[in-house]
């Protein structure tokens, strides 16, 4: 399905289930797209997270509700899906900068979110650069841990943070490693790659702060995971990061993915490349990719 149809036709869903029990995993099961790339390219094309938009748009027909009809507020918090009035009130506050009481009573009024309309603007620039690829087969080893998509942008970054002050910060200062861990990350360069896998479900994927297997000891608690051999889009990126990197996201699916003629998503990952061997992430030329499967649309 071409890009910007799949995020009209999950909003056109959410419109029509907004009292429904519904979750990003289910708006990505009615478009046939991985929960965690529908995920990323509603959040870089819409600015909202596909939970975020789905609460602001009830918070909004709740107001309307509050406004237009006699309805105790308990009934509308029930309807749009919270449990207590207290929740919804602090829900509802923190959205309209109003509480329910002053909103029903006419001295404080709501904030408007209507559905949003999506459409692409070509706009002249510079040329996106990126070559199709067939890898073979490769495994990885790396540091492992489960994220939420709705917070994944805040918490990642602390997890780098994490990882780097427990297993590199002695290595990286010249010190021989000290424990399986520390080998494992010199022996592998694990940091070149953050790879995100989508394969457990439930509003949630695997993180990976990894490096390509060269055989060896897996100490306990690290994770190997194999790629299959496929076609991946190689867009490389050159200057200071996390914010070359991030734009370049950004461009990809807002300018590359929708509408393309030639490749859709595939596979259930996505992988971060960062060079570990020259300069610092910091550096204006610094250079780092992003690896994305994908497969030809003329292929059945």
């Amino acid at each position: 399905m071409e890009w910007l149809t799949c995020i009209r036709k999950s909003i056109d869903y959410i419109e029509h289930h907004l009292l429904d029990d519904i979750s990003a995993q289910d708006v990505a099961r009615q478009v046939h797209m991985s929960p965690f790339f529908l995920q990323r390219g509603f959040s870089v094309i819409t600015g909202y997270g596909i939970s975020e938009y789905i609460r602001n748009r009830r918070l909004y027909q709740a107001g309307l509700d509050l406004t237009r009809t006699g309805d105790k507020v308990i009934d509308i918090a029930f309807r749009y899906g919270y449990e207590t009035p207290e929740s919804f009130t602090k829900a509802f506050t923190r959205f309209h900068n109003a509480t329910p009481s002053l909103v029903r009573c006419g001295q404080a009024s709501i904030r408007q979110f209507l559905p949003m309309t999506v459409s692409i603007i070509v706009q002249g620039g510079t040329q996106m650069e990126f070559t199709v690829t067939n890898m073979f087969a490769f495994r990885v080893i790396g540091f492992e841990r489960v994220f939420s998509l709705d917070d994944s942008y805040q918490e990642i970054p602390k997890y780098w943070d994490e990882v780097c002050t427990k297993y590199a910060a002695s290595v990286y200062a010249g010190n021989p490693p000290a424990n399986p861990y520390e080998k494992a990350l010199v022996d592998n360069c694990i940091g070149e790659y953050g790879i995100c896998i989508d394969d457990i479900g439930g509003g949630r994927f695997r993180y990976l702060i990894a490096g390509k297997y060269a055989g060896g000891e897996v100490p306990d608690g690290m994770t190997l995971y194999e790629f299959p051999a496929g076609e991946w889009a190689v867009f490389d990126c050159y200057g200071p990061n996390p914010e070359t990197l991030q734009a370049l996201n950004t461009r990809i699916f807002r300018e590359w993915l929708p509408g393309n003629p030639e490749f859709e998503l595939s596979g259930n990952a996505n992988v971060e490349w960062y060079d570990c061997i020259h300069g610092q992430m910091t550096d204006k030329d610094y250079h780092s990719a992003i690896w994305i499967p994908v497969k030809r649309r003329n292929q059945q």
